[in-house]
């Protein structure tokens, strides 16, 4: 525990992506309930960024463009911004040298990060206070760099920014579409190819979805190929899906807070969904569920098949996913609309 200081600038390093980004949340809203008046920044790459516009717990979010450490002119402007802050504590989320370099580039004192093996590459050497991650899920195992700091055991409260023009435009959309009185939301996309499921499972899923709950489908969908992935699940679900427009993060962020239920592989939008509270079935192929599902009691995690040890994820084949069938994922459907029948239910 820290004694030597009373730390009271503190910023977060976690640069990407979307979905880690999501995990990190719950650590921001624990350090911000522990030190009310604290200074807390949070040093961001990319994309990943607009998850955290709006959000309550930032004094500041420190923006980087992808790539930023082949770029010497960056590196330097960055070293002085976060200089200037004079941050006590910097607490590496991620766990990757570029990130423990900007834990030391910010010139705090105290820098909180994973120890080995959660720590990867050289982050343990620049790292000074390290902590030995015991939790099984990454949301948990996050939270366990707070342990330096005397908080312990912390619930995991995500509070993802709400963007009230995307919540408006969002549900003027659904009242055109028909969907305002329920639907469920499909997502293809994936971050690897290995963690893709044949779009035409999902268009089972779909038509399920709509015949045994009268649940329309909504497919969302980032870039031309989901794009084109998601036209393919409407155009196989036989009138039971429909593909979403063009959505950013809050948007995306706000149809999934209107949605009953969410479906989607391992991707930040699975994690999204999560955070904000809609029950999820996420499928999951090459990175264990227990570690990377979607987290919380009302979500089921679908799994299969484990790699070996051996095999690094990225390296692993498609067959993870594809011994995922569609009645697995219907089956798990039913199950949590079952669930949450219940519960409208009992509070109508």
């Amino acid at each position: 525990m820290l004694t030597a200081i009373k730390p009271r600038r503190f910023l977060i390093v976690r640069l990407s992506a979307i979905g880690d980004c999501v995990h990190t949340l719950p650590l921001l809203n624990a350090l911000r309930t522990n030190y009310p008046s604290s200074f807390i920044a949070w040093a961001v790459e990319g994309a990943a960024g607009k998850i955290l516009d709006g959000h309550g717990g930032l004094d500041e979010i420190i923006r980087l463009p992808r790539h930023f450490f082949s770029i010497p002119g960056i590196v330097w402007g960055l070293t002085n911004t976060l200089r200037r802050r004079s941050f006590d504590v910097a607490i590496d989320a991620q766990g990757l040298l570029k990130s423990a370099l900007v834990a030391l580039l910010s010139g705090a004192p105290c820098r909180i990060g994973f120890a080995y093996p959660d720590g990867r590459e050289l982050s343990t050497w620049l790292n000074n206070r390290l902590v030995q991650a015991r939790a099984v899920h990454v949301v948990e195992q996050t939270l366990e760099l707070l342990q330096p700091l005397g908080i312990k055991n912390p619930a995991a409260v995500f509070h993802l920014p709400e963007n009230r023009p995307a919540r408006e435009g969002m549900r003027r959309y659904l009242a055109d579409q028909d969907l305002a009185a329920g639907f469920a939301v499909i997502n293809p996309g994936a971050g690897w190819p290995n963690k893709l499921w044949p779009p035409e499972r999902f268009a089972g899923v779909a038509r399920h979805l709509a015949e045994v709950h009268c649940l329309p489908s909504l497919v969302v969908w980032a870039g031309e190929a989901e794009k084109s992935w998601a036209g393919t699940i409407v155009t196989r679900s036989a009138g039971s899906a429909i593909q979403a427009p063009p959505t950013t993060l809050p948007e995306l962020a706000a149809l999934c807070r209107a949605a009953q239920l969410f479906v989607s592989s391992d991707t930040g939008p699975l994690h999204i969904a999560a955070a904000v509270g809609t029950p999820c079935v996420g499928l999951f192929g090459p990175k264990p569920a227990e570690r990377n599902g979607a987290y919380g009691p009302s979500n089921i995690n679908v799994q299969k098949m484990i790699i070996p040890a051996t095999t690094r994820p990225r390296s692993a084949g498609k067959e993870c996913m594809l011994a995922i069938e569609v009645d697995d994922v219907c089956e798990a459907c039913d199950q949590i609309l079952a669930s949450t029948t219940s519960v409208r239910k009992k509070t109508a």
